[in-house]
């Protein structure tokens, strides 16, 4: 669903010859298995070796915010299709069987919500819709999240999980590189604070813009943060790159991002970094 090819295979579970694990529940990395419920209590996150699950965006949001604090807007924006694509089938239906799988219109939601009693403007995206992939509806609905800071006056945080920019929507899913980046401009002259959590994966024209822009970057352990994938760039570049190319944790090391921080610690992270923010 990208602009680019992303090689996420490491961390994402598939196995060697490209089989998947049994059940979706299955931790790829060690191989434990998890109901349901215990996946949900732990933040699906293994409790044996830590490796992070794929979580919705509306999983996130009920794991950041305060109970019931998160008010939703712009949830009726749906994607145009103004090149009417079609590769293995329309982009139409492509839109249509996303919404249906995941219950909503598009790869993020945003609105306002509290965490610990502060408030915030969210954007959170979701890779179950089209590989998280950036359209204009995903463009504008961030636009509108900074602006949903600015005009209350408030923190802006965003959680971003994302392919890249979406292809089918071509120059427009392109455009909303620069359209995200004016928006964080925005947000800077109000001088609010603007907090960007890299999620698993977090690549293309997302990393390329908003996504790296914050006050405060921070990502989760394994989460793959680069451009391209390692496969591409090794192919392009003809080099052996070391094991951890492009992970949250080459980024720490080279500077790229502020702290690594396991989901268990992100909403009390994200809560003394507003109260530190506040005191300026």
């Amino acid at each position: 669903m990208a602009n680019i090819s992303v090689d996420i295979t490491r961390d994402t579970g598939d196995e060697p010859g490209g089989r998947k694990p049994q059940h979706p529940n299955t931790c790829p990395r060690c191989s434990s298995h998890y109901r349901e419920d215990e996946l949900v209590e732990n933040l699906r996150v293994c409790t044996h070796c830590g490796y992070h699950f794929a979580v919705t965006a509306e999983e996130r949001i009920g794991q950041l915010c305060d109970e019931q604090s998160f008010v939703e807007v712009a949830g009726e924006l749906r994607s145009a299709d103004p090149l009417a694509f079609v590769d293995l089938k329309p982009y139409a239906d492509r839109l249509a069987a996303a919404e249906l799988a995941t219950g909503f219109g598009d790869a993020m939601r945003v609105g306002t919500g509290m965490i610990e009693g502060r408030p915030v403007a969210l954007a959170v995206m979701d890779f179950a819709f089209l590989g998280g992939s950036m359209g204009s509806v995903v463009g504008e609905k961030f636009a509108i999240a900074c602006d949903l800071a600015c005009v209350h006056g408030i923190p802006l945080v965003a959680v971003a999980t994302s392919g890249g920019a979406r292809m089918q929507e071509n120059i427009l899913a392109l455009m909303q590189m620069a359209k995200t980046v004016m928006a964080v401009e925005g947000v800077r002259e109000a001088r609010l604070p603007f907090i960007s959590i890299c999620a698993h994966p977090t690549t293309g024209g997302v990393i390329a813009s908003f996504a790296a822009l914050g006050d405060i970057v921070l990502a989760e352990p394994g989460a793959l943060m680069s451009f391209a994938g390692p496969r591409v760039v090794a192919q392009t570049t003809r080099e052996k790159l070391p094991d951890d190319f492009g992970l949250a944790e080459s980024n720490l090391r080279y500077g790229h991002l502020d702290e690594i921080v396991p989901r268990a610690e992100l909403r009390a992270t994200l809560s003394q970094l507003l109260r530190l923010f506040a005191r300026h």
